[in-house]
């Protein structure tokens, strides 16, 4: 008799699907979002563990109140929650990536560099409890940085090229979601990215780029760095990015892209504009859905409605109920690891122990099991 051996779910859907488990419960969405919709966008932000680093009076005397009224109009509408969803994590337990500083919107501003609405991850050695915090980043002309806190300065104040998500609205604006399905690949299918991804071949998870997308993304991209067409980047691992061109006949004609012909220098191959992650990897939601490792039910009440068509029969033995700890065996005993102020904790531990582990884990040493 022949075997059929279901085919092996990749670790990084396995990570995503434990970050939709239990990164963002849905009482904070309850909460974020009823605070939000009476127009407490302070209090959504409190509720979804976001800390607010924003003098709005002093916005208004340095940049005058047009600027202000944009401002406002961008927090009223921020999701917190939603934010805190689509952010950038990092294997192998899924927190936030670390030390991050990505762009929410940018403010011209005539005569000078553009005013950000950011969001900042904690460095990897805060203690921070996964809390993220608002601010604003204004840069000088000669490219420095301009308004800074005096005291806990962040590692990485300059908003990252990368990871940016002011030409990615719908990830975090309220009124914006509607552009979800469209935006994050799910209308295409996925294929291998060209050009060099590494030495020894296309990386892990190549399946997971969402090429039929990037034209399209590319040309928002190059208007937003005040460009029609032109080079780009697209990072396809640590070492390894595709040098391509956004082309077309004329402007009646559909941009594509196509690997650039001339070799740059390294230098100028670094000066040119990257593609955001958003928009060169499909939606890890949509992933989940494909694969049949969450329910559109499961989703954030803004993601669900965009992409509910695009997903099938969840697998069996899926995740348990919302609230359930999740079960380790842990030095020949079966812990819990459950939610605690919406963070994950070794509940058969206590904070002391967890402490002196931590200490181990820096120095070298092995993690418990409840720490993985």
């Amino acid at each position: 008799m022949a075997h059929h051996l279901a085919p092996e779910i990749p670790t990084r859907l396995l990570m995503w699907q434990r970050v939709r488990e239990y990164a963002v419960p849905p009482s904070m969405i309850e909460t974020a979002t009823a605070r939000r919709t009476v127009g407490d966008w302070a209090g959504a932000c409190a509720a979804a563990r976001i800390d607010v680093d924003l003098d709005l009076r002093a916005v208004r005397d340095c940049h005058g109140t047009d600027l202000l009224h944009r401002l406002r109009a961008d927090l009223r509408r921020l999701a917190p929650d939603l934010l805190r969803w689509h952010m950038p994590r990092i294997a192998p337990d899924g927190r936030l990536r670390p030390g991050l500083t990505l762009c929410l919107a940018r403010y011209p501003q005539p005569g000078s560099a553009p005013l950000q609405l950011v969001v900042r991850t904690p460095p990897a050695w805060a203690d921070a409890g996964q809390r993220m915090s608002l601010a604003l980043w204004e840069e000088t002309g000669d490219g420095s940085p301009g308004r800074r806190p005096p005291s806990h300065p962040h590692p990485h104040p300059h908003p990252d090229r990368r990871f940016r998500l002011d030409l990615h609205r719908h990830l975090w604006d309220s009124g914006r979601c509607g552009e979800l399905a469209r935006r994050c690949g799910a209308r295409g299918e996925t294929c291998a990215p060209p050009g060099p991804s590494a030495p020894s071949g296309p990386s892990p998870g190549h399946d997971s780029w969402a090429v039929q997308r990037w034209a399209a993304e590319a040309e928002l991209l190059l208007r937003a760095e005040g460009r029609v067409r032109g080079a780009f980047t697209v990072r396809l691992g640590a070492r390894s990015r595709a040098v391509l061109e956004l082309v077309a006949p004329d402007d009646s004609h559909v941009p594509t892209f196509r690997p650039l012909r001339e070799t740059l220098p390294p230098q100028e191959i670094a000066a040119l504009p990257v593609l955001p992650e958003a928009a060169a990897r499909v939606l890890p939601d949509l992933e989940l859905l494909r694969a049949g490792l969450i329910a559109p039910g499961r989703l954030h009440p803004l993601v669900a409605p965009a992409l509910a068509a695009y997903g099938r029969e969840p697998v069996a033995a899926t995740a348990s109920e919302p609230g359930d700890p999740h079960r380790v065996e842990c030095r020949g005993e079966v812990h819990r690891i459950a939610l605690r102020d919406g963070v994950l904790t070794a509940v058969d531990h206590d904070p002391a122990q967890l402490r002196r582990e931590e200490l181990l884990v820096a120095f070298g040493g092995p993690p418990l099991p409840c720490l993985r």
